[in-house]
């Protein structure tokens, strides 16, 4: 028997109020979870730390907390090859992993999401050479619909493995998960303020000369605060911030006075502008080099909504152009800066860098302020460019403009009704992406 407790999303957008919530010890606690479900007539959903925007993690039956599954199984660190229960959070695998002197290959900026919980939605970060945190995967332990517990890896079951290496939570409940580790290695990182046309000129160099390159445009000015993160062996020194500087931009800049700016923002969006001139000022440029995981991700406290579009790479400087007149056109009040960066081509189903090089073009709006307004135009932008939205940030797309996307559209729904033809996983948002 599980209990019954109400569910919010970290940024407030999405609530759930689940039949029971269940917390499995491990895969056989898991398993008997969703045959029971299975009885009562209920759909499961897995939730972990409730980190993705869109509903995709809303449970309409049975929510199963995966935060008793944060285990390791296996480390090799010859290999690389490291297997862990889904529940785990980044931050904690990569405590892991230091312990074996291994890393993840390349991470986005957030590490509190559970690992099951960013390859079913498509989590990555920065690098034209580098991709997605799915193109990791090596292995899985799934808990189909049926109550079986199966493995599946590119040799075997692949079809299997190939939709539920990203596979929006719809095709089984992942238990476990084997990782393609790499040797630790440090990052220095180097932040510079840079005007944006500036920027947009230089791209091309700016990607291909640094192995993690992204940048954030501050809306209703010309000010952007370029990322710059390249690789070094460990052997070579680190040079972390110090405990004031790590205060100052960290804690301080990036959280407690962005919050200020935003909630002045708030009460008197007249000062929008000029608060983004002060933050594009404010936000300065700094150098340090440290281990990977710890210059990745970053701590975020102020509370936003966010939609991001996979554009193909080309098309980059010509939309992020167009979403700077559409926001003095429109007039809209945009505190947040707008983040960009970029990806490697690969070959998952429902990637959104599926069979091209990608441009990411994040959009964020203060969680006090309507976003819903500067969103709908933005998505109008990166529609009219074959944009792919983030399956775990918000957008209003459906199956039927998706599936002109994505070539493997189809193969995923195939698999989808082989291992759940009753839709035991589903729920509205998964109806909405997938279809019925």
């Amino acid at each position: 028997m599980g209990t019954t407790s109400q569910w919010q999303n970290w940024s407030g957008t999405e609530g759930a109020d689940p039949v029971r919530t269940v917390r499995p010890r491990d895969a056989a606690e898991l398993a008997a979870a969703v045959v029971a479900a299975a009885e009562d007539g209920l759909r499961v959903k897995a939730v972990g730390s409730g980190h993705s925007f869109s509903a995709i993690a809303v449970a309409e039956g049975v929510q199963v907390d995966m935060g008793g599954l944060d285990q390791v199984v296996a480390a090799d660190p010859r290999t690389g090859l490291v297997t862990v229960e889904a529940g785990m959070t980044l931050r904690r695998l990569n405590e892991v992993l230091d312990a074996h002197n291994l890393a993840l290959e390349n991470m986005g900026d957030i590490d509190a999401q559970t690992i099951s919980g960013a390859i079913s939605t498509g989590t990555h970060g920065t690098g034209d050479r580098y991709r997605g945190f799915a193109w990791q995967v090596k292995g899985l332990r799934l808990v189909l619909a049926d109550g079986s517990t199966v493995h599946c890896t590119e040799s075997e079951r692949p079809e299997l493995f190939a939709a539920a290496r990203l596979g929006l939570g719809a095709i089984g409940v992942i238990a476990e998960v084997t990782l393609q580790c790499v040797p630790a290695f440090r990052l220095k990182a180097q932040e510079r303020p840079e005007r944006l046309d500036a920027v947009l000129e230089g791209l091309d160099l700016l990607v291909a000369e640094n192995d993690h390159f992204e940048f954030y445009w501050f809306p209703h000015t010309d000010r952007t605060l370029t990322k710059s993160n390249n690789r070094y062996a460990m052997s070579d020194p680190s040079r972390p911030p110090g405990r004031l500087a790590y205060w100052w931009s960290e804690t301080f800049t990036e959280n407690r006075l962005f919050e200020a700016s935003n909630r002045l923002g708030t009460r008197f969006p007249s000062l929008v502008p000029s608060l983004n001139r002060v933050a594009g000022r404010v936000w300065s440029a700094r150098e340090y080099t440290d281990v990977s995981h710890k210059v990745f991700a970053s701590p975020r406290s102020v509370v936003f909504r966010e939609m991001e579009y996979a554009l193909p790479r080309e098309s980059l400087p010509e939309v992020l152009r167009e979403l700077k007149a559409m926001v003095a056109r429109q007039d809209h009040t945009v505190s947040f800066p707008v983040e960009v960066r970029f990806a490697a081509a690969d070959d998952i189903w429902l990637s959104t860098a599926h069979g091209r090089r990608t441009a990411y073009i994040a959009v964020h709006q203060y969680h006090r302020h309507d976003h819903e307004p500067y969103f709908k135009d933005c998505a109008a932008l990166f529609d009219a460019a074959e944009g792919r939205p983030h399956w775990g940030k918000m957008h209003g797309l459906t199956a039927k403009k998706l599936a002109d996307r994505y070539e493997r559209f189809e193969d995923f729904l195939a698999v989808r009704d082989a291992v759940d033809p009753d839709r035991r996983f589903a729920n509205a948002y998964l109806e909405r992406v997938l279809g019925d």
